[in-house]
């Protein structure tokens, strides 16, 4: 590993220690944007880039980044459509109600709403698969 990759990576865990301790005194809230909360966030999101950017560009793993090129694809067109349809909302009527109550019972609170929750980001995935492969790109 270069000095260059070496200094970062330091650079990283020195800003998510240094978030982690100054949230003792001033919590880590992502609400308001604390102070605290911009160096651990920042850092963390720093050591992802990192970590992605070897995977993608220096190792070539590919194939798996598909779906953020459809999702990239389209991005605004996918945020309006949540807003105005809401994929939890659709993605309720396939996993909520019933089949909730059962994932919460069986696997503990909160299991059936993150059932929900990765329903309607599946049903997300695939209309922007769909509206990719039909070479349907909707800019502003």
């Amino acid at each position: 590993m270069n000095h260059a990759k070496l200094f970062g990576w330091l650079a990283c865990v020195v800003a998510v220690l240094i978030g982690g301790l100054w949230g003792l005194q001033f919590p880590v809230i992502k609400k308001i944007w604390t102070s605290s909360y911009v160096l651990v966030a920042g850092g963390y999101s720093a050591m992802l880039l990192a970590v992605f950017h070897q995977m993608v560009e220096v190792w070539g793993w590919r194939k798996w980044t598909a779906v953020f090129v459809w999702v990239g694809a389209n991005p605004i067109t996918l945020y309006l459509l949540d807003n105005i349809v809401g994929f939890d909302k659709f993605a309720h009527r396939f996993v909520g109600g019933d089949i909730q109550r059962a994932l919460e019972s069986s696997f503990g609170p909160g299991s059936g709403e993150l059932a929900v929750a990765i329903v309607g980001m599946l049903i997300a995935i695939v209309l922007a698969w769909f509206l990719y492969r039909r070479k349907i790109f909707l800019r502003v």
